[in-house]
């Protein structure tokens, strides 16, 4: 190594470890500390299936700054901390990385996120949005008290805390190097991909480029449509098991699997499947989940009809997208795992999910009462609730405002890809919200591209292949005009059914896959 450029990370190694970076300057916000620590020789591997947007990384002997900075907005009682890993050989860029679930950052994923980026040589940073990082957490950080939103907290997370990221890493950046970033981007899946457009939305400044994958655009809307399928059985009094919906979901890809003319257990385009799920009906099969031959009920052709048409009011009126078939829709036995799941005992009595996103949604955020019991809503409450919903937390929580002139204009680029399979969020929405875009901005793919990926299930995982190139493609647009014609998807031997299960479960396998943070938090 030239002795030029050994002297240059040397002296970037002392002023991390002086702790004498100067504080940044953030305008409504007072900064309470900064702290440095240098980390030598971190090492790790980053698997491509916990490194959405990117491929798997080998990180070896990197040495890096972590800095945090703790600040607060006066007035409002909150301490957010915004956490930024410096390696010493930079490549001139900042990458930036989100959160997942109701989680801003600053936990196992985006740890997981910040190692792939600095294996890489980007500067990278994550920010608490000063709410809880435990997936868990939302029903205590989100309240004041029972029934009392806090709506500052709320307003942090969902956007002020993400552009008051992009200004304190850019200025540390600064600081640390003596120059800013040639280029800042923005990587996320899920919660982070709601967060990049919503970043694009009201702050077309603070990236350059943006991937913005899976985004729970309308969380408002998606996720109170969860429930759907646990309603439709309350509603019908009876609760298929797991392995009859399954079974009937089995059956719609075996029906329409070829219709792309290739045998290969995924449905390339749902919408032209006409797989009725009623013709299942007395069918016999041999359920997984007990071992005994049982037939397909009306029951379950039901929920799994409902389940993949999404949310009707009273009045015939489509609420929200539904699932889309070749989704995983019911777990396994005592696994539920997708929304039309249920739960059964011993003797054989099933009831509806407990653990129902859907529900939970419902409970917290729109009744804002842990105690009512879904079980006797009527679908006539359930529309009125899916309303008030939207009504009540579109302006805070939704990104789907179609008009992105401004980041147009700025030079942007969005990226995006949602699985076809995904069983969190249904990806109609996301080919919803681009075309919406595209009716403000005729032209918008020549700044926004979206990607539906057949068999991928939330972020990653299922049968489809990961989409491991689309930050680089993302990058290669920005920086030479690369247009992406197409996503090349890249197969993994990696076990994947994590991705199936909640945010909370999939943390704790990633934490015993990677270890802890090599970073104490503050």
């Amino acid at each position: 190594m030239p002795g030029s450029k050994m002297q240059h990370i040397s002296s970037l190694a002392s002023l991390c470890s002086s702790g004498q970076l100067p504080a940044p300057t953030l305008f409504g916000g007072n900064i309470l500390s900064v702290s440095s620590q240098l980390v030598s020789n971190y090492s790790s591997y980053v698997p491509e299936a916990y490194n959405y947007n990117h491929p798997a990384v080998s990180v070896e002997n990197v040495d890096f700054c972590n800095v945090t900075v703790t600040y607060t907005h006066p007035g409002h009682d909150d301490q957010i901390h915004v956490e930024a890993w410096l390696p010493l050989e930079w490549n001139d860029r900042l990458q930036a990385v989100g959160g997942g679930g109701m989680v801003a950052g600053r936990f196992a994923l985006s740890y997981i996120f910040m190692a792939g980026a600095i294996g890489q040589g980007y500067a990278t940073v994550s920010t608490d949005a000063g709410v809880s990082t435990d997936p868990s957490g939302y029903g205590t950080w989100a309240y004041l008290s029972p029934g009392n939103v806090d709506l500052h907290a709320m307003q942090n997370f969902a956007s002020v805390a993400l552009n008051d990221e992009a200004i304190i890493a850019k200025s540390v950046i600064e600081s640390f190097y003596g120059r800013p970033p040639k280029y800042s981007y923005w990587s996320g899946c899920s919660q982070g991909g709601r967060q990049g457009l919503m970043l694009a939305q009201r702050y077309p400044t603070a990236y350059n480029g943006i991937v913005a994958s899976a985004p729970a655009i309308n969380i408002p809307s998606f996720t109170p449509s969860l429930y759907w399928p646990q309603l439709v059985m309350n509603l019908l009094g009876k609760y298929p098991r797991n392995c009859e919906i399954s079974t009937i979901a089995d059956a719609a890809i075996a029906a329409c699997d070829e219709n792309d003319g290739v045998v290969d257990g995924l449905i390339a385009d749902p919408d032209a499947c006409d797989f009725d799920p009623f013709s299942m009906v007395g069918k016999i099969f041999n359920c997984s989940d007990t071992g005994a031959v049982m037939q397909i009920s009306e029951a379950a052709a039901t929920v799994a009809n409902a389940t993949w048409t999404g949310p009707i009011s009273p009045d015939g009126k489509q609420l929200w997208y539904g699932m889309e078939k070749g989704t995983l829709i019911a777990g396994t036995d005592g696994v539920a795992s997708g929304i039309a799941s249920t739960e059964c005992s011993s003797n054989g009595t099933c009831t509806g999910q407990t653990s129902n996103s859907g529900a939970g949604w419902l409970l917290s955020t729109v009744l804002k009462d842990a105690s009512f019991d879904l079980t006797n809503l009527t679908l006539v409450q359930y529309s009125w609730l899916m309303h008030i919903s939207a009504v009540e937390w579109k302006s805070l929580w939704s990104t789907d405002e179609p008009d992105l002139t401004a980041y147009r204009n700025a030079g942007g680029k969005i990226l995006s890809y949602h699985g076809l399979a995904d069983p969190n969020i249904p990806p109609k929405a996301t080919r919803h919200y681009h075309e919406a875009v595209s009716s403000v901005i005729p032209e918008v793919n020549d700044f926004f591209r979206v990607f539906e990926v057949p068999g991928l299930q939330h972020c990653s995982g299922g049968n489809g292949g990961q989409p491991t190139t689309i930050f680089d493609q993302m990058r290669a647009w920005v920086e030479n005009g690369t247009v992406p014609e197409t996503l090349p998807i890249s197969f993994t031997d990696i076990p994947l059914a994590i991705a199936s299960r909640s945010v909370l479960a999939k943390q704790e396998a990633i934490s015993r896959l990677m270890g802890s943070s090599p970073c104490d938090k503050s």
